[in-house]
């Protein structure tokens, strides 16, 4: 006679070793290549008013780009032709990390004759973007949900791009976490083959760490030329924003910095292209995440 014990035993083994033969069974899941980003994946959810926002603007301002393995990566093939995106020939802007649009709002009301590209990666932001740029009526501005830094290789080509913004960048302060800041080697030379000749990459930050960071590593790019010989002195259209004003309110300085397209760089920015694609693959090269504390992307 068989213990009762044994037989619960039994059936247990029979049950686990059956589960485990399904799972042996599974096919394996597709590895995800889990890249080197620069900003922090926050929740996606919109309040009342970003949502109306968001249901109303979007088809007028936002730009869809295909995606990549993540749902604000830019895949490799993908293209926008910016001309009939924006319904005209004009010179191109373009802000990484534009965060709820203080910035791009303003710049676009200073700058009519120009087509303005905002990159943000969280659409609650967007939203707040796009509820700004009706309220100033603000038309000659597309906004792209998306890694803008791995976007600049993808949806622009070489030469295109007249003026690049980054203001405020998170300026990761661990030492561990520094291969997550955007102004790298790798970058600089891509922004350098995107813009047009004579064109101009202003940026922004509070933190003197990663201001004299910057501007070591952009001061050494063979394709850019820093426009004042050293601090740039503050690019007279960007608006103070709250962001900003936390930094000041703290006591911390604002470093402008400017670094035009240099003349010596590579008229066609095709070898530049490959190298910061390679950079982009192995997780050099990263895009933005907002600035620390503010819950959105960029200057906001």
């Amino acid at each position: 006679m068989v213990a009762a014990g044994a037989t619960r035993r039994s059936d247990l083994d029979q049950t686990v070793g059956g589960a485990a033969a399904k799972v042996a069974a599974m096919p394996a899941a597709e590895r995800v290549n889990r890249d080197v980003v620069s900003y922090v994946r926050r929740s996606a959810r919109m309040n009342e008013s970003q949502q109306r926002a968001w249901d109303t603007h979007r088809e007028a301002w936002v730009v869809q780009v295909p995606s990549g393995q993540r749902s604000t990566s830019v895949a490799a093939d993908a293209s926008v032709d910016w001309a009939a995106a924006f319904g005209r020939e004009a010179p191109l802007c373009v802000e990484i990390g534009s965060g709820t649009g203080h910035a791009i709002t303003a710049l676009a009301l200073a700058r009519p004759d120009a087509n303005l590209v905002a990159f943000e990666v969280f659409a609650p932001a967007v939203a707040s973007t796009l509820g700004r740029l009706a309220r100033n009526v603000a038309t000659n501005v597309r906004v792209v949900v998306a890694d803008g830094a791995q976007a600049l290789s993808t949806v622009f080509g070489p030469e295109t791009i007249t003026e690049l913004w980054t203001f405020f960048p998170d300026p990761w302060h661990k030492a561990r976490h520094h291969k997550r800041r955007l102004v790298s080697a790798a970058f600089a030379e891509l922004v350098a083959s995107r813009l047009t000749p004579g064109g101009v990459w202003r940026l922004a930050t509070d933190w003197a760490d990663y201001a004299e960071a910057m501007r070591e590593v952009l001061d050494a790019s063979p394709g850019l030329t820093n426009c004042h010989g050293g601090w740039a002195p503050r690019f007279e259209l960007r608006p103070t924003t709250k962001y900003e004003q936390r930094g000041l309110d703290a006591g911390r300085t604002i470093y402008d910095l400017a670094y035009r397209r240099s003349t010596a760089f590579p008229t066609n920015g095709v070898r530049a292209s490959r190298r910061a694609r390679t950079a982009l693959r192995d997780g050099l090269l990263v895009p933005q995440r907002p600035p620390q504390g503010s819950g959105v992307g960029g200057d906001s």
